[in-house]
């Protein structure tokens, strides 16, 4: 986050994103901010969500004076209650996202052990016993769990709040923990058991090693018009995953080949959302450059462009339908619709941990007649000729994976027959 930023602005910028994607409602939701001094910016009460202005930001002075034209939230209480008991906490959000109000419905907790990049971002949850709204009874239940050492916090019969160093980690836990709760309740509709990662996998992502840097040179390398153009076209898509939900804010990798000897890849640990061109990283010859570190799959991206030169981009994602097949063992049958078997063709199946220990198996899995993969409890692997292919099969996969879950509510599924198959063989894949 900019931190030059007003908190009134990073409060706004946050909700808009929050009520955008439908994790809030008008009424419901609020953030807050604290600053060094225990000033506290929270979002006021009884304002529409959906058309928050900056001037509503309410200020509460450490001294409990209040500044502006608003009343504050009247979860107040339970912010500063959080604020008391964790002192190192900068940021808290508090929504009813509709996954995560299903489980504290049922007096459940989201077991982040399903990714782990859920698990690294948000820990294990907490749960805290209902309380009535807006009471400093529910103020001082939901601080005592944060004192136990959760940073993510399920409300009973109420919804979620998050916390954080700063307002943009409590916000980054609060989507994450979001996804994994959906993807949960997915993975649950395709009627097979969820798998989820022992202490040896979760600390096997850890264990994989960056890219090296180069040896330092004083001759600057000035970046090419091909460079710029596909920092351009790959930062574009980067932020239209994230508007159509196939990324959040901490997950999601996308990579463009520049040329045969390099691509740009999303770095690590940005926010997907505000991706912007000079956010991308060049890795050149298998190394990274000094100063700027790729993301975690770009191992992974550098075998795979090695090893098929036919291949332009990849994608790396977490799109909710999609990955609750990744995390059952269930495989995407594409023999669903034509534009979903000729798009998509045969997704393979890789073992969890293949992309961490041996990069140049999983990029020997794939082929031009198998494009995508299932990633064990880590999403989906797409690969194409451009950003666009690579999208476009990105999108196709998540439709697929959604219709076959939804088609368990209406009766059997009844896929394409073996004969229609070979005529979308023959037509448009060229097999004979």
């Amino acid at each position: 986050m900019n931190p030059y930023l007003h908190p009134r602005d990073e409060i706004l910028r946050l909700m808009e994103r929050i009520y955008r994607y439908r994790m809030t409602t008008t009424s419901g939701g609020n953030l807050s901010i604290r600053e060094p001094n225990g000033d506290v910016w929270i979002t006021p009460a009884r304002v529409d969500k959906g058309a928050l202005r900056r001037e509503d930001i309410v200020l509460v002075r450490a001294d409990g004076s209040l500044e502006g034209t608003r009343k504050p939230s009247s979860e107040l209480p339970l912010h500063q209650a959080i604020y008391a008991a964790r002192p190192d906490v900068r940021g808290i959000v508090h929504a009813h996202p509709v996954a995560l109000v299903a489980f504290s419905m049922v007096r459940a907790v989201p077991d982040t052990r399903l990714f782990h990049q859920s698990w690294h971002v948000c820990g294990a949850g907490g749960f805290a016993a209902y309380e009535l709204p807006g009471s400093a009874a529910l103020g001082a239940t939901t601080a005592a769990t944060f004192q136990q050492g959760f940073d993510c916090v399920i409300l009973e019969n109420h919804g979620i709040v998050t916390a954080g160093s700063d307002l943009q980690q409590a916000f980054h836990r609060f989507e994450t923990f979001e996804f994994t709760g959906k993807t949960i309740i997915k993975a649950h509709l395709l009627g097979r058991p969820v798998h989820y990662l022992t202490d040896a996998e979760l600390a096997l992502s850890r264990s994989r090693q960056p890219l090296p840097e180069p040896a330092a040179s004083s001759v600057e390398i000035l970046p090419t018009s091909e460079e710029k153009e596909a920092r351009h076209r790959l930062a574009e898509f980067v932020q239209r995953a994230y508007r159509q939900r196939l990324f959040i804010s901490t997950q999601g990798s996308y990579s463009a080949r520049v040329d045969s000897s390099s691509f740009l890849i999303t770095p690590y640990q940005i926010d997907r959302g505000v991706i912007q061109p000079e956010d991308l990283v060049l890795v050149r010859d298998g190394q990274g450059p000094a100063g700027s570190e790729p993301s975690r799959a770009a191992a992974a991206h550098h075998a795979i462009y090695q090893a098929h030169p036919h291949i332009g981009s990849i994608i790396n994602a977490y799109p909710v339908n999609a990955t609750a097949f990744s995390v059952t063992g269930a495989m995407v049958d594409t023999r669903t619709i034509p534009e979903s078997y000729v798009v998509v063709r045969r997704p393979a199946m890789a073992p969890y941990g293949l992309q961490f220990e041996d990069p140049a198996a999983l990029a020997a899995i794939l082929s031009p007649m198998q494009p995508t993969a299932i990633l064990e409890n880590d999403g989906v692997l797409v690969t194409g000729s451009d950003v666009l292919e690579v999208f476009d099969r990105l999108e196709v996969i998540e439709s697929t994976a959604e219709a076959f879950i939804n088609s368990r509510a209406v009766g059997e599924l009844s896929p394409m027959s073996d004969e229609v198959i070979r005529e979308l063989d023959r037509v448009f894949l060229g097999i004979k």
